[in-house]
């Protein structure tokens, strides 16, 4: 037995090292995955995001803070120890049994009636508006991931159109090759398209290193290291029809969801309800109290109290009305402002969605098929030796610039419909 003690140990080290690459696949498979599809990234934000954290925070505590206020005050609690030397013939002492009496006063403030709705009303309305704060500043995030992402997309769209054109490089040298070979072409020719071949990989190398600036710019939003695998993105949603674009139903989708317009819509109300209040401050307070009075080891005495501030600095009090009034009067402009903005914002996006549209539909359905036709009659005027090599290049730049330009049309699409997402408030 004790000579099969080293296989079995063998063969439990193998069992283990499969079953720890079992359990630690999947998370490499999850982590690698990040980046494919925008649902993912902002789940991921979410929760990793640090700045969106900071403020979810501050709402919470905004919220904690509203919970607690408008509520009464703590008592006051009084303990007053007379004649504690029994007029001269003791030393001074504290003990209640031996001093002259004791009093004990218990006291609770009572504002006036209303105030304390108001003031919880007041920070509820500041609590709402740091939850806007916190809505505005999820949207940024997630219109500045969408934008990253639509960028990366394309990128790669980009990338691959490259490597096709360098690949058709490739074949057309073979072409140039074999009819320099037969003596129909210059050897000038052949080192023209291989000077093109090379400055398409400079272009490769340009377009590599802008991919990596772009995942570096999106693992710092994710809250991950900059080198940090991402997946290649994988194509975007489709575009909404027309006849979800219309403005006067977005207008009403703005007011409804958008954060900058709820956060004004909470000043205004916070504004309101400190007005109210500030004119509440025109009745007194009342505390009350209640006092036994103790005398050597008895209680032989009770006493209630009943105290109000006299609001007499009335020329202290209209300033500050007249402040709160003001300060209304400045919340409700501002909000009108954003109104104003945000609907110019809104018109100026749906015209920008609309002209991107046609000049996609555009490239796509005309300039496109009518530069590729031009490539085509230049290779094959080229091969019959119709055309010399200079036009044939200059067709196929043509071709690769109207692919380019196609290609920026639909991101430019994809932009201003994140714009106009981050606009209403909405997620993609």
């Amino acid at each position: 037995m004790t000579r099969f003690r080293p296989i079995i140990r063998r063969i439990l080290g193998y069992a283990i090292l499969m079953v720890g690459c079992w359990t630690t696949t999947p998370l490499l498979a999850e982590e690698g995955m990040l980046g494919d599809t925008l649902s993912g990234l902002l789940d991921y934000a979410r929760q990793h995001n640090p700045d969106y954290q900071a403020m979810y925070h501050e709402s919470l505590a905004a919220e904690a803070r509203a919970a607690g206020a408008g509520a009464l005050a703590d008592p006051k609690f009084r303990v007053e120890w007379r004649d504690i030397t029994r007029f001269g013939e003791q030393s001074p002492t504290l003990d209640p049994s031996r001093v002259g009496s004791t009093r004990y006063l218990l006291m609770q403030d009572l504002p006036w009636f209303g105030k304390r709705d108001l003031q919880q009303q007041v920070a509820a309305a500041e609590a709402s508006g740091a939850e806007s704060q916190v809505t505005s500043a999820w949207v940024d995030l997630v219109a500045r991931l969408r934008s990253l992402q639509i960028e990366r997309y394309f990128g790669q769209q980009n990338r691959q159109l490259l490597q096709q054109t360098v690949d058709l490089m490739r074949q057309l040298e073979q072409t140039v090759r074999s009819r320099y070979a037969a003596g129909l072409t210059m050897q000038q020719d052949v080192i023209r398209v291989q000077m093109e071949q090379t400055s398409l990989r400079s272009e490769q190398l340009a377009f590599e290193t802008e991919q990596h600036h772009l995942d570096h710019r999106l693992n710092a939003l994710l809250g991950r290291p900059a080198n940090a695998v991402l997946a290649p993105a994988q194509p975007l949603p489709p575009l909404p029809d027309d006849d979800r674009l219309q403005l006067d139903q977005l207008e009403q989708r703005l007011r409804q969801r958008n954060p900058q317009w709820l956060l004004s819509s909470s000043r205004v109300l916070g504004a309101e309800k400190n007005r109210d209040l500030t004119y509440r401050n025109r009745y007194p307070d009342v505390t009350v109290g209640l006092s036994p009075i103790q005398y050597r080891n008895a209680v032989r005495e009770w006493e209630v109290m009943a105290e109000i501030n006299i609001p007499l600095q009335q020329q202290a009090r209209r300033a500050r009305e007249r402040e709160a009034h003001e300060m209304l009067a400045v919340a409700q402009q501002r909000q009108e402002a954003t109104a104003n903005q945000l609907l110019a914002q809104l018109a100026t996006t749906l015209t920008d969605i609309g002209t991107a549209r046609r000049n996609e539909q555009l490239i796509r359905t005309t300039l496109l098929p009518q530069t590729q036709i031009n490539h085509q009659s230049a290779l094959s005027g080229y091969q019959a030796g119709r055309v010399d090599f200079t036009t044939l290049l200059e067709s196929q730049r043509q071709l690769r610039q109207v692919q380019q330009n196609h290609i920026k049309a639909q991101s430019a699409v994809q932009m201003a419909l994140a714009e106009l997402t981050q606009l209403l408030g909405e997620e993609p």
